[in-house]
């Protein structure tokens, strides 16, 4: 039997929807005003404060970042280093988290305080770079990936995920003769998809901001990743010195606000686009992969 809902009961879902929907608002509008200032004229942005509709179109600060023919190789970079990286930090990931589910994992714990340490403290910037040195990562995309190939908290949600499967499906694959490795790749990460498609998220978002270990490694302007390259037309449109050999000649400095929303929406639209394919993963995985820690 279906009962009425309480005036009480009602009531918290009118207020739950109204909060709801003044976030979503607060969320959007931001997004709309760099999204219409982007196409809009820099006399419009200096007199209107805050654009939803542009009175008057414009494509200058889009004609401004596609002026250097660098945009298109940068941007091959980006999804280069975004797809290898993404795959690189997968393939470890499940590898380590598996083995760290493993009760007869000598040292197991030790190796999962270490983990959590390194959340903690890490060996600093000098260090890093030396090391990066050491093993002939500079100027090499390999330096975007290797040293952040792993990161602990991703670990640690997919090693809680392996831990939330049944126990039975790996004792039953081991008495039909299945070693670790096909228990791993045949068993556990086809029933891992919603965790794998949730980090596989986290770490395509953060290959695809790579800035600050791109400046370090990279020395050569051809091997830039797009948010470099932006980085550049920005410094340029405001009027600073700028490495500008990635320019073509002849190009004209558009308003700098407008080019500063242009790049906001270049550098964010790929992750968007990636997005809806695994939102449904996404919830799923991250919460079952945080019950068990």
């Amino acid at each position: 039997m279906v009962h009425d809902k309480t005036w009480a009961s009602r009531l918290f879902d009118t207020g739950n929807l109204l909060l709801l929907t003044i976030v979503a608002v607060i969320t959007f509008l931001p997004l709309m005003h760099v999204l219409m200032g982007s196409f809009t004229t820099a006399e419009e942005l200096v007199r209107k404060p805050f654009i939803l509709i542009p009175s008057q179109f414009s494509l200058n600060a889009y004609q401004y970042i596609l002026s250097t023919d660098a945009l298109f190789s940068a941007l091959g970079v980006s999804i280069g280093v975004t797809v290898v990286g993404t795959a690189i930090s997968m393939f470890l990931t499940c590898l380590m988290a598996y083995g760290l589910t493993r009760r007869d994992l000598d040292g197991r714990k030790l190796i999962n305080f270490l983990v959590v340490f390194t959340m903690l403290f890490q060996g600093g910037l000098i260090p890093t770079f030396l090391i990066v040195k050491a093993m002939g990562l500079i100027d090499s995309y390999f330096s975007l990936i290797l040293p952040t190939a792993i990161n602990a908290f991703n670990l640690i949600i997919m090693r809680s995920f392996f831990q939330n499967l049944p126990d039975g499906l790996e004792e039953s694959a081991k008495i039909d003769g299945c070693n670790d490795i096909g228990i791993l790749f045949k068993i556990v990460i086809p029933l891992s998809m919603p965790a794998i498609a949730t980090i596989s998220l986290f770490y395509a978002v953060n290959y695809w901001n790579t800035y600050f270990n791109a400046v370090m490694y990279l020395n050569d302007a051809s091997k830039w990743p797009i948010q470099i390259l932006l980085r550049q037309i920005v410094i340029l449109a405001s009027g600073f010195n700028a490495d500008t050999s990635v320019f073509n000649e002849g190009y004209v400095r558009p308003p700098e606000q407008s080019v500063k929303m242009a790049v906001i929406v270049v550098s964010t639209l790929p992750i968007l686009i990636v997005y809806p394919f695994l939102q449904k993963h996404f919830a799923k995985g991250a919460l079952v992969g945080s019950v068990k820690g």
